[in-house]
């Protein structure tokens, strides 16, 4: 596997490197931002249910925008600058925040960020590789993305426990966030497509029935899986100290990056379906752990190692799944609509947890979490068929 992984194109190992340095900053803040909502401006889970969810609903659709327009642009690059661009700004900006809509505001342009770029970013490492190579790109995408995810959370630790106060911890994610504005700039294009893409169309009728089937499942998947932040509530709830709330979402970080490259390598051997049936199933392990068996100590980093494996399972597979089923001209496209159907539905998912929270229970709202990611994985085993293209 060794031999593959260095024989991969120079793009995807930069587009790795981007996503390395950019998620070091964003990381730094992600398990802050709860704690500075509920300890600063006062507020609970279902204000946290409704940023986080807001903030990628309004995003969604630029998820698509951008997909579409890298298939009849033909290129990638200038969609890929100005989202890292845009989100690098507006997160350190959080610092100067002092009441929770104007956070709304500010995750929202960050979101905005993320959308521009995504699908344009998926498009370009799907068109830099064989299919017999797609999942141990992406998983090495993945793991070099969840690499700064650990380096993130431990900057910040570093920070908070040298006494810096959060705001002073949000003021220096804008230093990586320049660094990976630069390393963009560095960013080629592929060649374009020979044939021209078709007319775009909102019933997804020109998509391929597989890629339809497979959005259904990603749907029902994601109804489930409202925003992280409703896990480092979890654990501050539980008796986790502001301090180490970082530290635990690295330890999570660092099992998804160690294992994405092996896990996404062999779905190029035994199949996409399977391994993301796999990540299902230890998200739904996981979930029903946070609602009735976690607590403080080995039982809590047990179970965010095990969400680890979840997404190490999942990240990369489910975009190289998406590539084997999306025809070249419109790989930009169905990536948008991977995003849109993600970012869309974290909104009710995440107003929807923290409604079932608030209203009943924590354990509701995590068993609900749980049998949305079961109920996904036997839609996904017998409904999705990757070896057939059938409209």
């Amino acid at each position: 596997m060794l031999k593959a992984l260095f024989s991969l194109p120079r793009s995807v190992w930069l587009l790795g490197l981007i996503s390395l340095v950019n998620d070091s900053a964003s990381e730094m803040m992600y398990p802050l931002i709860p704690l500075y909502l509920s300890g600063v401006l006062m507020a609970g889970p279902r204000v946290l249910g409704l940023i986080e969810g807001m903030a990628e609903a309004v995003a969604s659709l630029l998820k698509l925008w951008a997909g579409v327009m890298v298939d009849r642009s033909g290129t990638a690059k200038p969609w890929i600058i100005g989202g890292y661009g845009i989100a690098g700004l507006a997160r350190p900006a959080i610092a100067f925040v002092g009441s929770w809509p104007l956070l709304l505001v500010l995750r929202v342009a960050d979101r905005i960020g993320k959308a521009v770029r995504a699908a344009p970013r998926d498009a370009l490492l799907a068109a830099n590789i064989a299919p017999g190579q797609r999942g141990l790109a992406f998983g090495l995408h993945r793991a070099m993305d969840n690499s700064g995810a650990v380096i993130g959370p431990l900057l910040a630790w570093a920070l908070l426990s040298a006494g810096a106060p959060l705001q002073q911890v949000f003021l220096w994610a804008l230093l990586p966030g320049l660094a990976c504005l630069a390393l963009t700039t560095a960013v080629r294009d592929a060649p374009p497509p020979a044939a021209p893409p078709p007319a775009f169309s909102w019933v997804l009728a020109d998509l391929p029935l597989p890629l339809r089937r497979y959005l259904v499942v990603v749907a029902l998947f994601t109804l489930g899986n409202s925003s992280n932040m409703f896990l480092f509530l979890r654990a501050r709830e539980l008796g986790v100290s502001e301090s180490q709330v970082p530290l635990l979402w690295a330890a999570v970080s660092a099992v998804a990056a160690l294992f994405s490259v092996p896990l996404s390598g062999l779905s190029d051997r035994f199949g996409r379906v399977r391994l993301l049936v796999t990540g299902y199933l230890a998200y739904a392990v996981f979930y029903v752990g946070m609602a009735v068996w976690a607590e403080p100590g080995w039982r809590l980093y047990a179970l965010f190692g095990l969400y680890g494996i979840f997404m190490a399972a999942t990240e990369g597979v489910e975009r190289a799944l998406m590539a084997d089923l999306a025809p070249p001209e419109q790989r930009g496209t169905a990536f948008g609509w991977l995003n849109l159907v993600m970012g869309a539905l974290l909104l009710p998912a995440s107003l929807l947890f923290g409604w079932l929270w608030e209203g009943l229970s924590a354990t509701v709202a995590f068993g609900f979490s749980a049998s949305c990611a079961l109920a996904a994985a036997l839609l996904l085993t017998a409904w999705v068929r990757p070896g057939t293209r059938m409209h």
